[in-house]
Order: C-alpha cells, then structure tokens, then sequence
C-alpha cells in the first residue's frame, strides 16, 4: 500500500526504500534470518505487505553495531542531533495520510485516533528536540580542593520494545528522548502492526538524517525480545505491553543488571459521586471504554457510579453502546473498528461470558461478528467477576454502585492495577481529594482516563508498572541517561602513603 501526495507529486514515504519483508540493520534494508511474516488488515483479513522478521542472530549483529555507531552520534553537537528531530516531526506531518492509513488498516484505529496518534507522535519528536540542550549535569559542593560534577551522559543502547495497539505512540516515546539523548536504539515492534510502529518510524528518521545504525529494526517474537534483553551491547530496555510479559522482562533484566522501564497493563476506575452530571459522565464513559475497541492500558474497565446515579448511569450508558457503529474503519464512518486477532477476541468474550455466569447482567453488546465486537455493558457486576478484575482489553464496561466514598475508595483500590483513575463530581476538589487516597500514576478530575501528552511523565504503579520513568523532559533524561560523578584538581593531589 503505497500513497502519493497528489499537491506536490512526490512518492510517499514507503516508496522511497525497499523494505517490504525486511529489517533495518547497519542502515540498509536486509533479510532476516527469521523469515518475512505477512502484514493481516484485521477489518478484512486481507494481507497488506510483509514485514520482516528477526532472529537472536539478527539482534546481536545490530547490537554490536549500534553500540558502535552510538559512540559517534553522541559526540554529534547537540543542534545536529537536536534538528534531526524535529526534521523527524516535520515528516511525520508531512507523512501524516500515509501514516494514518497503515495506522487505520493494519492496527484497526479508527481515523480520529489515527489522527491522534500522529500528532503525538509528531508532538513527541518536537518534545524530544529540546533535550539535547537540556542541562545535563550540575556542579557539587567538595570538601577537597577540586571542581566536583554530576554528568548525564548517554546510556548507550537502548532496546525499545513496543505493542500492537498503539504503535506509534508507544513506541515513538522511548525511540525519540533516546536518539535525542544521544544514544542508539534497537526497535522491536509486535509482528501485527510492524508497518505502522517499526517501518515508517525507521524510514521518518532515515529521512531526517539520522546516521547508519543508530536505529535499528529487529521485528520479532519473543525470542527476539529475549536476546535483547539479555544482550550485552543492550543497557536499557523500555517495554509497554502485557503485565504478564512485562514481569518476564523486568526478572530477565534484573538478571543482567540492567534497568527496564515497564509499562503495563490496566484496569481504570472511573467514579461518579452523587453530584455528577450523568449525561456528561456518559459522554466520558464511552470514549473511555470504547475508543480503539477498548485495546488502551488507560481504558476505563470499571465504573464506580454511586447508587443514586446508578439505574440512569446504567440505562444511558447502555443506549450509548446500542448506537454505536461498528465496522471497518478504512471504509465506513465507525465508532470502533475490529479486534486485532481471533485470540484476543475470544478472550474478551471468555472474560465477558465468566462475568455473566458469576451475576453481572448484560445491558449492551456481548455479541461479535468475525473481529467485530459490540460495544458492552456489564450492570450489578461483583467486583470479584472476571470483566471486572482483569484487563479486558476490549471494548466492555463493568459498573457497578457504591454508597459512601469510603466504599468507592475500596473498590477502587482494590486492584493490582494503578494507571489511570477518572472522577466525575461537581467538586472539583473533592475529586482531588479523593484521587489522594487511590495510588495511580496519573489522574483525571472531571475526565475519562484516556488521555496523553508528549510533555508529561506517564506510566502506572502496582502491576501497571515501574512508574512515570516516561515522557517529560526530567523523566526522560532520568530514563535514557547515567549520572556520573566528575572531579578535576588543578594540581595532582598529595596522599599519605
């Protein structure tokens, strides 16, 4: 799938290299020893292209060369470094139908969320052009007769690994503070959408100047995330997907001495207090457990409404999920586009069913046709039913009623999860107050949890993950650099023996 823009002439952004069933190794296009894969539009099942797939042999070769092209990019003067950036953010925009298309047919998105990941991948880009100049030490206090540093210095490779379900965005917001920071990266996008998160992000930068091997493509399962975890050129690994597959990361790297930012999995509380405005609270609900089919970590899994809202809560919400349109995205005006495979459909449909069989009561949806699952509400659901414990990832709301916020506050917390938490209340500072009492990494007053922005630090607690190590300039040079400590004496010092 090719595009071109018909106001310049110009061949877009695939066009300009071979890529098609290949990695990105040493700055050229080349087979892998694992073979090509093909590139499935979930919405049709027809294939798209092929991608290339790697082996622990394909890791280790780039590896050994990013390690060597790092040490000359991170000697790049810091304007270098810092316009290849924003070149890279320049060209997502210039690239941003192209982009979005593959974003729309290979991940399933529907365009207003290929829309937004774009511009935060763009917005990212730009965010991450600033850190080069960035102060990136400070002067200590010494009680000898010497200038003592503190020196962020470039980590050196760094092994980003990223989902399928928003590809760009999670995988852009470790690949860009990274490069800007001057290190290498290795890129291993989920084999599904490898078009979307690993090629165009390899050919944004390969056209923005970046030099031969800094970043490098390693398309792969999970033997290939395995070799980069545990390969010695690799320092530091940042991973967003399953909690399950994060903890097998984080023990791996532990293992080798090396730092893992992980972000994981969740399962967002969303609380309506008795003084919300319930069609409003609705209109957040829906987009914050229907967007991308629910395939968010911030979706909002279980809404806490109190018991006077509640039937209305219910009764609205559920008529919201009746009237939602859901279709192929790349042909039809859709709220929600398709699952992305079979296995993670019947899932969905596992935790949904349990839930029935334990009491909650199916409102909305529940039903699929091939990849396409309706828009669900599970009423009166036990807070220890499936739906409502575990992340779904799919398009399912589980609510259930709370009395005092003393109760809202328990069954908000009692989770492993602790992403994204929303409040709904005409009180704004209570909502604050009440946010206080339920440990997440990131929290919405009088909004769903769905959101994100390139200059904020993002990440989750519990099995969420290790923390808002992301996003922002001071998380960032804290994630992707290492403090080292610098003394200079103007004369060689004198010791007693």
């Amino acid at each position: 799938m090719t595009m071109v823009d018909e106001s310049t002439g110009t061949t877009g952004l695939l066009d300009g290299a071979d890529w098609s069933g290949k990695l990105f190794l040493d700055g050229r296009w080349t087979l892998g020893h694992g073979g090509d894969a093909p590139v499935i539009e979930p919405a049709t099942g027809a294939e798209l292209g092929r991608v290339g797939i790697a082996s622990p042999e394909d890791v280790a070769r780039a590896a050994a060369s990013a390690a060597e092209a790092q040490q000359a990019w991170a000697a790049t003067p810091h304007p270098v470094r810092a316009a290849v950036l924003r070149k890279a953010a320049q060209l997502y925009e210039q690239h941003a139908d192209e982009v979005m298309g593959w974003n729309i047919r290979e991940v399933g998105a529907v365009p207003a969320l290929a829309g937004f990941a774009l511009h935060v991948g763009a917005a990212e880009c730009y965010e991450a052009a600033s850190l080069p100049s960035h102060p990136l030490g400070s002067i200590l206090s010494s009680e000898e007769p010497r200038l003592s540093l503190a020196q962020r210095v470039p980590a050196g490779v760094v092994g980003v690994i990223s989902p399928f379900n928003v590809p760009i965005i999670l995988g852009i917001r470790a690949v860009a503070p990274a490069l800007a920071l001057g290190n290498a990266v290795l890129l291993k996008p989920d084999p599904r959408t490898a078009v979307t998160g690993g090629v165009t992000m390899v050919r944004i930068f390969e056209e923005a100047g970046l030099p031969a091997g800094v970043l490098q493509l390693v398309t792969g399962g999970a033997d290939v995330g395995q070799a980069l975890v545990e390969d010695p050129h690799v320092r530091i690994i940042a991973f967003t997907g399953s909690t399950r597959a994060g903890r097998s990361v984080g023990e791996l790297a532990g293992k080798h001495l090396k730092r893992a930012h992980l972000e994981l999995g969740g399962n967002s509380a969303f609380l309506i207090l008795e003084d919300a405005d319930v069609d409003k609270a609705v209109n957040l609900a829906a987009w914050g457990s229907y967007l991308h089919q629910g395939q968010i970590c911030m979706t909002v899994g279980r809404h806490i409404v109190h018991e006077s809202l509640y039937d209305e809560y219910v009764d609205k919400l559920a008529a919201k999920a009746d009237s939602m349109a859901v279709g192929n995205p790349a042909t039809d005006h859709v709220h929600l586009g398709p699952i992305i495979d079979e296995q993670q459909r019947d899932h969905i449909a596992e935790l949904v069913e349990g839930s029935i069989a334990m009491g909650a009561e199916l409102r909305a949806g529940g039903t699929f046709e091939g990849l396409f699952y309706r828009p669900t509400v599970l009423a009166n659901s036990p807070i220890d039913a499936p739906a409502f414990t575990e992340e779904v990832f799919g398009p399912v709301a589980s609510v259930t009623s709370f009395r005092t916020d003393e109760e809202a506050i328990e069954i908000a917390t009692a989770s492993e999860y602790g992403l994204s938490l929303g409040i709904v209340t005409a009180d704004a500072m209570r909502g604050l107050e009440l946010a206080q009492r339920i440990p997440t990494g990131i929290v919405h007053v009088n909004d769903q949890t769905v959101n994100d922005e390139a200059n904020t630090p993002f990440g989750g607690t519990g099995s969420s993950g290790t923390g808002g190590r992301l996003g922002g300039a001071e998380a960032n040079i804290e994630a992707f650099t290492e403090t080292r400590w610098i003394t200079v004496r103007r004369t060689p010092g004198t010791f007693p023996f």
